[in-house]
Order: structure tokens, then C-alpha cells, then sequence
């Protein structure tokens, strides 16, 4: 294969994509032409105060511009029955009992698509001409050794998706002592306010640290009870109900005060990384790892 044009960080803004930032800022991978953050519109104010800090801290200063993309909002978009929605995995209790999930297709509205638009833009072709044969960026996805499993390709040829997380072997743990070693402590997880893979832990400390974003949840999360704006004006709701926790009880009563496998796994450190892996509740946002082909179909019209 011929070199890469360019080397792209998908960037967002949590542990590991920090890490990969941090490491080819300070020499010891190499240097990045651009990193993209994928903006849904929805994510905590602490990834964006975070998102400020890298770009100040880190990437301004090695000469690494980092890209917001933007147009569009999930929460806002799910509400207007006007607007085309990608469906978020929402956990909906069919009416004769059983619980599904909703496809997931907001990462690849919000997310994948948006990256692909850059990393063409950034190769001097945007669409909907062709990009050249041959001619690619090294695509650089945030995937850890804990949870290798989900590393993938692209699927296109203009972006080879590289994981230097996985060269290196280093787990999510490895990450979080570089950054601590390098004034990093705090870096928050990127997922959208209202993301139906939140583990208990993360709706916890939501509700009790973060009011507004808890309040703001519990709003959204009463308003989908029906599924999105548009489906349900249109004459297509959801036949069932639909809800954020995967309880199917509304978010301020789901049980989330309950410690989870996976959560007693992380308290008792790296020796129990091993049965964190295999815990039942799904894995977050990430772009190009997206878990939705694995998921329930509800049946909710999303056209």
C-alpha cells in the first residue's frame, strides 16, 4: 500500500482519543495533520470545556488544528417532527411485554458521516466528486486492547483506519495513568447527554453532580416516550413505549442506584479487567465501532 497523504485523529474527546492526541503531540507517535471531533450538539459542558483545554494545551501549541464539525442536534432534532431523525438505541417495551432496542443510527448521522466529509475536504476532494485512486488518509480510531474486539476498517478506501492504542497494548487503564502523569486526571467521557448506554454509574454521577444535564435527561427522556417527533406526527409512532434506562421506567425512578457487574469490576482495579470486558451493559459512542448491527430492532419508522 502507498503512504497515507494524511494522518487523522477521530477525536472524541475522552480518554483514549486525549491520549492518542497527547502522544503524537509529544513526539512519541507520529505527528497528526488534523484531528476531527464529531459535535452531535448534545454532549456534557465538560467535554467541551475539555475539548477547549486539548486544543489550547496540546494541539495548538504541536501545530495539530483540530476540526469541529457542525451543523445539527440530536435532542433538538428528535423533538421536531419537521426534521429527518437518525434513530438513537432506545430501550422500548413492546405492548406485549417484552423489551427491544431501537436500532442505532444516530452515530453514523452525527458522527461517521461528518468525518467522512472532513477527511474529504481535507484531501482536496470533497463530495460528491470522486477521491483519486490511491489517495487516503491514515484514519486514526481510538480502540484499546480492552476492547479490541470492536476494531473494524473503515469500509471506504479514502480513510485506512489505523488503532495505535492496540500497537502499543494498551488498555483503557494504561491510558488513564498517562494522562494522570501528564496533569490529565480529569477527562470526561464523550456521549451525548442523553445516551441510552449510559451504565447506572454514569446516570449517578449525573444526577448527582451535573442537576441541569440530569434535569435535561429526564425532560428528553419523557418526551420520546412515543419515539421520535417526526415518526409519531407522521402517522407512524412507535408501538411501544420508549425510554432512556434499559428498566423501561422513566429515568428519574430507573434503579440506578444499583452497582452493576462492570462497575464492581472497575472498583476492584486492573486484576478484574478481564470480567469488566464481558459485563453485561453495552459500550458507549465511538465513531467507527458502532455496536448497532449487534442490537434488538424495535420497529420504529425513522424515515
Amino acid at each position: 500500500m502507498s503512504e497515507p497523504r494524511l494522518r487523522v485523529l477521530s477525536l472524541g474527546a475522552g480518554v483514549q482519543s486525549t491520549t492518542l492526541l497527547l502522544l503524537s503531540a509529544l513526539g512519541r507517535l507520529p505527528r497528526l495533520d488534523a484531528a476531527v471531533f464529531a459535535d452531535t450538539g448534545w454532549e456534557p459542558a465538560a467535554v467541551y470545556t475539555h475539548l477547549d483545554r486539548l486544543e489550547r494545551e496540546i494541539a495548538q501549541p504541536a501545530g495539530i488544528p483540530i476540526i469541529r464539525t457542525g451543523g445539527g442536534n440530536i435532542r433538538a432534532d428528535a423533538l421536531d417532527p419537521k426534521h429527518r431523525f437518525a434513530s438513537m438505541p432506545l430501550f422500548v417495551r413492546n405492548p406485549e411485554g417484552t423489551v427491544g432496542m431501537i436500532r442505532r443510527q444516530c452515530t453514523d448521522e452525527y458522527k461517521l458521516k461528518k468525518i467522512k466529509r472532513e477527511v474529504r475536504a481535507l484531501l482536496g476532494h470533497p463530495a460528491p466528486g470522486r477521491v483519486p485512486p490511491g489517495l487516503f488518509v491514515e484514519q486514526w480510531v481510538v480502540i484499546s486492547r480492552d476492547e479490541f474486539t470492536r476494531a473494524k476498517d473503515s469500509g471506504i478506501r479514502y480513510a485506512v483506519n489505523r488503532h495505535p492504542l492496540l500497537e502499543l497494548d494498551w488498555a483503557r487503564t494504561d491510558c488513564v495513568r498517562f494522562l494522570a502523569r501528564h496533569g490529565w486526571q480529569s477527562t470526561p467521557k464523550s456521549a451525548c447527554i442523553g445516551c441510552p448506554f449510559h451504565s447506572n454509574g454514569q446516570w449517578r454521577h449525573m444526577r448527582d453532580h451535573q442537576p441541569a444535564e440530569w434535569a435535561d435527561a429526564v425532560a428528553f427522556d419523557h418526551a420520546i416516550r412515543q419515539g421520535n417527533a417526526r415518526g409519531r406526527d407522521g402517522g407512524s409512532p412507535l408501538l411501544g413505549e420508549a425510554y432512556l434506562h434499559r428498566s423501561c421506567v422513566p429515568l428519574e425512578r430507573a434503579p440506578i442506584d444499583t452497582v452493576t457487574a462492570h462497575e464492581w469490576a472497575q472498583r476492584q482495579g486492573s486484576l478484574l479487567d478481564v470480567l469488566a470486558d464481558q459485563a453485561e451493559e453495552p459500550s458507549g459512542c465511538s465513531p467507527w465501532t458502532c455496536r448497532g448491527s449487534d442490537l434488538d430492532h424495535a420497529g420504529e419508522v425513522t424515515a
